[in-house]
């Protein structure tokens, strides 16, 4: 039988600790194709680069197992990976481990959840995983187990059509998570705080700072599962549309 093949990326950039451990994680279990960004692109969503060309640089190119470094970002690592690299669609398409949480709203702003959701726009069952430490040295070894049980489960039993799981992984020691729990997008919301500061010319500039406030902690929430001790594993769909207003809106025209 045809051995399968995971699609892996980030936004972190291809040196990060957090791809490396997933390649790690997951290499027994299916073909490898990399393709992740040069540099880190943390926080740039769905981006996609324009007006310039994108550069792609092969660092490995064994049998079964390639990596790539991308000069675009990680919803460009897709789309040019998927395109020129892979003469069939992968079986499935990882991105991550990212270094942070992207539970909660965190996930628009994710370049991981975004290129994650385009392996879903293509059509191929995709999955972002992250772990709640910001560091770049933050250790891994707690991610293993959650990733390969999501990681096979969602090779023998492929993911429905249109959904992306979002997996956030607690910053706890291996046997400290208490499991894996199916959960909803809990509400937060970013503080913003900008550090403002003069340049040697006198002009002003501005450094991003702030945090986040889990606004929405309750039981059936990713953020409430991650504070419990729980992986949170997210069902994500393409379609944003608000369902219930929709239909509020078509009885009301025919109210009138």
């Amino acid at each position: 039988m045809k051995r399968q093949h995971i699609f892996i990326t980030n936004d972190d950039g291809v040196d990060a600790p957090g791809i490396r451990s997933l390649i790690n994680f997951v290499r027994p279990l299916a073909d490898i194709t990399v393709v992740a960004p040069q540099k880190g692109h943390s926080g740039q969503s769905h981006a996609v680069t324009v007006g310039v060309p994108i550069r792609l640089k092969r660092l490995v190119n064994e049998p079964g197992y390639r990596i790539f470094s991308c000069s675009g970002t990680p919803v460009d690592c897709v789309k040019l990976g998927l395109q020129q690299l892979c003469e069939e669609p992968p079986d499935l398409l990882i991105s991550g481990i990212n270094h942070g949480s992207n539970a909660g709203i965190n996930l628009f702003y994710s370049g991981t959840m975004a290129a994650a959701s385009e392996g879903t726009i293509n059509g191929i069952p995709s999955i972002g995983f992250s772990l709640c430490n910001y560091s770049h040295n933050a250790d891994f070894s707690a991610c293993k187990n959650p990733v390969i049980e999501i990681v096979n489960n969602a090779l023998e039993n492929p993911l429905p059509k249109g959904v992306t799981y979002n997996v956030n992984i607690p910053d706890l020691k291996p046997e400290e998570i208490k499991g894996i729990k199916e959960c909803r997008m809990g509400i937060g919301r970013w503080v913003e705080e900008f550090d403002k500061r003069t340049d040697p010319f006198g002009r002003d500039y501005f450094w991003l700072t702030g945090r986040y406030d889990p606004v929405e902690v309750v039981d059936g929430t990713d953020h409430h599962a991650l504070e419990n001790g729980f992986v949170s594993m997210v069902p994500l769909t393409l379609d944003m549309t608000n369902y219930t207003y929709l239909k509020n809106i078509a009885e009301n025209v025919q109210k009138g």
